[in-house]
């Protein structure tokens, strides 16, 4: 498995990616949305044997009302053909993209995600840091990983997302 930053010719397949793996075509649409609006972000994808399989997506994030400069970041979505999950490949994504995103000085990563998925790359309840998401969601699903020890540290509020997000 390879995985690799996102070139202008995967967009047509990276929209497939992410139509098929979940219920309906919202994310795929996200994610276009999300590229379009010229936000700088960070865009994996997976391949076996040269052909795309996975995606994952990380745009930035704004803790409203702090103004520390604090960097922050959103993974959003992350998807993996169906017949090739349960394979690991998801969670190289992840891996990946926290490196990548640690890379580019990120202070922080937020995710909206399973709770029996994303702790095991460090993720934790948002609340331990008081910081809640802007969607009504319940607190076990808003997670947060500090890529910079203690950046979060007396930080607290609610996290603001790209305005695509609230299309989906």
């Amino acid at each position: 498995m390879n995985i690799r930053k996102e070139k202008d010719s995967d967009k047509t397949i990276i929209w497939k990616v992410n139509a098929e793996a979940f219920e309906t075509e919202a994310e795929a649409n996200l994610v276009n949305a999300l590229r379009d609006s010229a936000i700088p972000f960070i865009s994996l994808v997976a391949e076996e044997d040269e052909v795309i399989v996975g995606h994952i997506l990380f745009t930035p994030v704004k803790l409203m009302d702090d103004d520390s400069g604090l960097k922050l970041v959103g993974l959003a979505p992350m998807a993996v053909l169906s017949k090739h999950q349960k394979k690991g490949i998801g969670s190289q994504l992840v891996k990946t993209g926290i490196e990548r995103c640690s890379a580019q000085g990120y202070d922080a990563v937020v995710v909206l995600g399973h709770p029996d998925y994303y702790p095991r790359f460090g993720f934790v309840s948002s609340v331990k840091y008081q910081i809640k998401s802007e969607y009504d969601v319940p607190d076990e699903v808003f997670m947060v990983l500090e890529l910079k020890q203690g950046s979060l540290e007396h930080k607290t509020g609610v996290i603001k997302y790209q305005d695509a997000f609230g299309n989906l």
